[in-house]
């Protein structure tokens, strides 16, 4: 049944808001769930794994040292990130600066941030190369 007013489809789901609706069919018995599968369990009550697992553990090699920052980069870091956090505390603390620090402060962060854009590699390291590492 379709009806032909708007309103009166709003006007019927607001009269029967919050009623149960009216289920034909009875109610059907689902079977139970499966069972879980069997797992081996190899350890004991303890909940203890077996002395075999302890033979073969993975142990990661050492992580490489981080890499040293060249000192341009490093400059140009500082200035993408701590020039902001420099204005940002005298702007909290009330501190007047001059204005000629301040443009500086907001050069050094645009010479930073074209800096680095400027300095980043144009192409993939390797084609096949997808960043993951062991």
């Amino acid at each position: 049944m379709q009806p032909d007013n708007e309103d009166d489809v709003w006007r019927s789901i607001v009269e029967n808001y919050g009623d149960r609706a009216d289920v034909d069919h009875p109610e059907v018995d689902l079977p139970p769930p499966p069972a879980a599968p069997a797992w081996d369990d190899p350890g004991d009550e303890s909940g203890e794994p077996p002395a075999a697992w302890d033979d073969d553990q993975f142990v990661p090699p050492p992580p490489p040292p981080l890499p040293r920052v060249e000192p341009d980069r490093l400059v140009a870091w500082t200035g993408l990130f701590g020039s902001p956090a420099l204005l940002l505390i005298a702007l909290v603390l009330g501190l007047h600066l001059p204005a000629w620090i301040g443009y500086l402060l907001v050069a050094w962060f645009i010479g930073g941030f074209a800096y680095l854009v400027v300095k980043m590699p144009t192409g993939p390291r390797d084609p096949g190369d997808d960043g993951a590492r062991l």
